[in-house]
């Protein structure tokens, strides 16, 4: 399909689909043994000790050796060198698509185009003339439609915000975000046909949902974890020189607890949350920083005095949250219960601990 897709590349990639799914027969092996990954990712950028990013592609050594493999892949970086786009964890892609249970003909909507690659992954396997692919970024959607044709596949790309879906090519019997989201999108379940079923990254899982009636639907997280580039949303920078300056409280909860067995139930009490990290010379924990959209910021240092400011105080959440999960709760033990008003997460039982997504289109 490309000049780069000779028998090494064919024979990285046979192994690469086979080792995606090792346990269990999946219906998107044949899709992940065809479509060449390297076609949608011509180069991408790997990080050095130093922190500096660099270019890597056909030319380095490793390339092909890194595409076919599971991780996740850094494809475009701001101005400031942070990581805008990326080529997904196959293995999560994997366990996305397997919960999408998408049959031949099944008309589908992509939130986030990207590189492309999962688009053409849909197209491989439901026909190219069910498949649409949104992303709001035009450098994005471009590249992605070049890389499509010349693989030989034509879904409708279009430009705009994904989370407004697209109405002209409504109803969408499928419908998957690649790009973290902090609930379904009204226009997700205003377009999705009856019986749909929306596959999306929530905080840092996934969640599954089937449309029960016109605005209503349940389900449920994912096991597997997983962390999306978000939607590109304007926010507020942390306040960390204002929280310096606050007068400290103290806290039970171990700062390095946000970063481990609170991180996803944090991501659903505090949605589109922010984390930083200070550490000592020995690479040791020193403390953490959090902060929201609004400009809320809270730092807890190990020693376990903790420093907010802001409308809200985002470490009082974290501090309930440790008191209600002792250990790390699994994700699949979250559910989703939705109504055209409201989406409520609860957990395990439906008058157990809850939290309402916001929706900020």
């Amino acid at each position: 399909m490309t000049w780069l897709d000779n028998d090494t590349a064919a024979a990285l990639r046979k192994d690469f689909a086979n080792a995606l799914a090792p346990t269990h027969t999946s219906a998107w092996r044949d899709a992940f043994a065809s479509v060449p990954r390297h076609a949608f990712v011509p180069s991408f950028y790997a990080q050095g000790p130093d922190g500096a990013w660099k270019n890597v592609g056909p030319d380095d050594a490793g390339y092909l050796e890194a595409v076919y493999s599971d991780r996740a892949l850094t494809t475009q970086l701001d101005e400031r060198g942070i990581p805008t786009s990326s080529s997904s964890e196959p293995s999560v892609m994997l366990a996305m698509l397997d919960a999408l249970d998408a049959a031949e003909g099944d008309t589908v909507f992509e939130l986030g185009t990207g590189t492309g690659y999962n688009a053409a992954l849909l197209s491989h396997r439901l026909g190219e003339q069910n498949v649409t692919t949104i992303d709001v970024d035009p450098d994005l959607t471009g590249a992605a439609t070049q890389r499509l044709a010349d693989a030989g596949l034509h879904p409708f790309v279009g430009t705009g915000d994904g989370a407004g879906g697209w109405p002209d090519r409504a109803p969408y019997k499928r419908l998957i975000a690649t790009a973290a989201l902090r609930a379904i999108p009204d226009a997700f379940l205003k377009q999705a046909a009856p019986g749909a079923i929306i596959v999306t990254p929530v905080g840092y899982g996934i969640l599954r949902v089937a449309v029960t009636a016109p605005g209503h639907g349940t389900g449920w997280f994912l096991p597997t974890p997983a962390h999306f580039m978000p939607r590109r949303t304007p926010s507020a920078p942390p306040a960390f020189a204002e929280a310096e300056a606050a007068e400290p409280t103290t806290t039970a909860t171990a700062p390095g607890d946000v970063l481990g067995r609170l991180r996803f139930p944090l991501s659903l009490a505090l949605p589109g949350h922010t984390t930083c990290s200070w550490r000592g010379e020995g690479g040791e924990l020193a403390a953490v920083g959090i902060w929201t959209e609004d400009g809320s910021t809270a730092t807890a240092h190990v020693s376990g005095k903790v420093r907010q400011v802001g409308p809200r105080r985002l470490w009082d959440v974290v501090d309930t949250l440790a008191e209600t999960f002792v250990d790390e709760p699994q994700r699949q033990e979250f559910h989703v219960s939705i109504t055209p008003d409201r989406q409520t997460v609860w957990y395990r039982t439906q008058d157990g601990p809850s939290w309402d997504l916001s929706q900020p289109w």
